[in-house]
């Protein structure tokens, strides 16, 4: 098929993108350079599972404590078993994003917005027609901490969205606190380092669809970036997620493991860190046969809050490499740049 039209090269404004509207072919603002193509085939990623079932035993923590610095000094990204919350809830939280998504556009479209300070919006690709490479990607962003001051504005359809995704959002918040304890503890900081910032710090639920693409060889659902957060706690219907193996620089698709939640290591975490803990570069493939959603809990300080370098981790012959930021600072970054050019957050806050 001759891929022409004139809307072909230009940015689709969101309600008219050819992932929202099944457009049987990819157009060529969505084409990333050949070199930069996923494999269909792709290699798969040997990732460290951890099982945190024993993280409040004394006997046993140490051990996780250590599997887990390891995973944050070697990739930047594991899978947690065992991490308490039930499958159920996992579930229903997967079934209210896909009914969300199948809603009509006169629904979603309440929600749209290209103004990433928004603390609820729907959108497309990253930051919509104004991508020069568009992605096949459709979002719904909301805060959720506090949950009882944000949940009044998260979509009230499907009549049960904000009961099933907000228990999911609670469990997930608990969840992310407990490991970042594990992961401050892991550098030799205490579990405590950053306990009442992250309580009192920002939860942004990123809830991602990914459907059907005709032509999945041609175009990503996200490029390739890491996340401004201290860590992302994530939920997925299907595979998709690719990481990069850094001893290769080859991309591999994370398997699936029914039950367990990803865990990305986000700038914020590699800041504290001095960068012995590195943020996870990642991407996401999309395929031709069925919708993916994946829900992604990102976990912050607040939003005018700076992340800087812990100071027992700087030394003579290890001196402070980044500077400090807050979550509005991303934003604010994420306005002026274009994360598909390889801009990344966490580049422009090193120093050497």
């Amino acid at each position: 098929m001759e891929n022409e039209n004139c809307h072909d090269t230009k940015p689709f404004p969101i309600g008219e993108t050819p992932q929202e509207t099944g457009l049987p072919y990819v157009p060529k603002c969505y084409e990333i350079s050949s070199s930069d193509a996923p494999s269909l085939t792709p290699e798969i990623a040997d990732v460290v599972v951890v099982d945190i079932a024993g993280l409040n035993d004394p006997v046993r923590r140490p051990m996780i404590v250590e599997s887990i610095g390891n995973a944050c000094r070697e990739s930047g990204f594991f899978q947690l078993i065992n991490h308490g919350i039930p499958q159920k809830v996992l579930d229903e939280a997967l079934e209210a994003s896909f009914q969300f998504f199948n809603l009509p556009m006169t629904e979603k479209e309440k929600y749209m917005s290209n103004d990433v300070h928004k603390p609820v919006r729907y959108g497309t690709s990253i930051k919509d027609g104004l991508d020069k490479v568009q992605f096949w990607r459709v979002f719904l962003k909301h805060y959720a901490h506090p949950l009882n001051g944000w949940i009044q504005q998260w979509p009230n359809n499907p009549s049960d969205y904000r009961e099933k995704m907000g228990d999911y959002a609670v469990k997930a918040r608990l969840l992310a606190n407990q490991v970042m304890g594990a992961i401050t503890e892991s550098l030799g900081i205490g579990p405590k380092y950053i306990e009442k910032k992250m309580e009192d710090g920002m939860q942004v639920m990123a809830v991602n669809c990914y459907p059907p693409c005709p032509e999945p060889h041609l175009t990503l659902g996200l490029p390739p970036h890491s996340d401004y957060s201290c860590i992302t706690i994530v939920l997925c219907s299907s595979t998709g997620l690719e990481i990069m193996d850094t001893s290769d620089d080859t991309w591999r698709l994370v398997p699936e493991l029914h039950g367990a939640l990803q865990v990305h290591i986000g700038d914020h975490v590699e800041v504290l860190s001095n960068g012995l803990y590195k943020s996870m570069v990642h991407r996401v493939t999309v395929n031709n046969e069925k919708t993916r959603i994946s829900i992604a809990s990102l976990h912050s300080l607040g939003l005018n809050e700076k992340m800087k370098t812990a100071e027992e981790l700087v030394t003579d012959d290890k001196p402070k490499n980044y500077k400090e930021s807050s979550f509005k600072d991303f934003l604010d970054f994420l306005t002026k740049n274009d994360i598909a050019e390889g801009k990344s957050f966490i580049g422009s806050l090193r120093i050497n």
